[in-house]
């Protein structure tokens, strides 16, 4: 992890252009410790060098080991972050949407790389990031293995930052997860968001900042119990861990991360061209913040189920016989979970039925 990755080495002729060296040297050893509380015992070397090193001789124990990639940001979730001064969440959340969708195909994320970008670099907020990112590798069981923190004057404020990562995973093919394997007859289990995730946040900015009806990030609503801006920042769930132990404990056909889109656009992902997914709304009420954000913003139902996540994060697929297995390991493991729906013959298409309770 670099300053910028440049390689210059006239500290004040860089200064004058608005690039402080030793301040991204500072910010790396700020958050050392973190970076190496996620060290898997395949981590070769440490933080600091040109890339990470990972072992991978124990992949040749598997039959057909698949490695699997992703790579996503937080989009503009970086923004409240940034306007309320809080930078030790953000990371988690890059974590959740970047390892979640290894674990759709039944991949184990092995290792993570970061990218911070900001307009100057402030040592402990970057350490507060990064942090953040450490601290979702140890909940992913994943490693952060490298990195970049660049600065870019006069392309970003002083303030302004964003983040982004990449992610690797396996796993054998004959364990991989996908559309092959649903059938109609399939039970669909949804997981509790834990809120608003990373997704639809330049719709949630238009409706707190509408002019003449602006809402206060530090005001507490009564149907939330805290500060609007917490509840905004509050971290994605990382679902890593729980759905690799749901897919050696039960028989599960396929999993849906439900991110940008929405619930339906997501699971009508992993659905084969041969069966179509129910789902009935009445199974679960979404978190008062989709209600909050729905009606300040008169925001029409179909508009809010396409952009949030509506209080689902995850989805498994599993064979009928063993729904209620899965319901039992994901309840033992503080995951809320409940059966929302089935999958039947049809053409691809996933849909929400009903209405939400009341």
């Amino acid at each position: 992890m670099t300053a910028d990755g440049s390689g210059a080495s006239d500290g004040s002729a860089y200064a004058a252009a608005g690039v402080d060296i030793g301040a991204g040297d500072r910010a790396v050893d700020l958050m050392r410790a973190a970076v190496e509380r996620t060290a898997r015992p395949e981590v070769a070397g440490g933080i600091g060098g040109f890339a990470g090193l990972f072992d991978a001789s124990a992949l040749a124990r598997m039959r057909r080991p698949l490695l699997a990639t992703s790579t996503d940001g937080v989009g503009t979730k970086v923004l409240i972050a940034q306007r309320l001064g809080v930078y030790d969440t953000v990371g988690l959340d890059l974590v959740g949407m970047v390892v979640d969708d290894l674990v759709v195909v039944g991949a184990e994320p092995l290792f993570m790389t970061d990218y911070v970008v900001c307009g100057a670099v402030r040592p402990e907020r970057i350490a507060a990031i990064v942090g953040g990112v450490a601290r979702g590798c140890v909940q992913a069981g994943c490693s952060l293995i490298g990195g970049e923190t660049a600065e870019h004057p006069g392309h970003f404020g002083p303030d302004d930052f964003d983040l982004a990562g990449a992610a690797t995973g396996v796993v054998d093919a004959d364990r991989a997860l996908g559309p092959d394997r649903v059938r109609p007859g399939d039970v669909v289990i949804a997981m509790g968001s834990s809120g608003l995730h990373s997704n639809g946040f330049s719709l949630v900015r238009r409706i707190i900042d509408a002019p003449g009806r602006e809402l206060d990030l530090a005001a507490v609503p009564a149907e939330l119990g805290r500060p609007l801006g917490e509840e905004l920042l509050e971290p994605t769930r990382i679902y890593a861990r729980d759905c690799l132990a749901l897919a050696a404990g039960a028989e599960v056909h396929a999993f849906a991360h439900v991110t940008g889109g929405g619930l339906a656009a997501n699971l009508a992902r992993v659905l084969p061209a041969h069966a179509d997914a129910t789902l009935d709304r009445g199974t679960w009420r979404p978190g008062p913040v989709f209600g909050l954000l729905g009606r300040h913003g008169e925001v029409p139902d179909a508009d809010m189920e396409q952009v949030f996540n509506m209080g689902v994060g995850m989805v498994a697929i599993v064979a009928a016989a063993d729904a209620d297995r899965a319901l039992r390991l994901l309840a033992e493991r503080d995951v809320p979970a409940w059966a929302a729906g089935q999958v039947t013959e049809g053409n691809g298409q996933a849909r929400l039925d009903g209405r939400h309770p009341a």
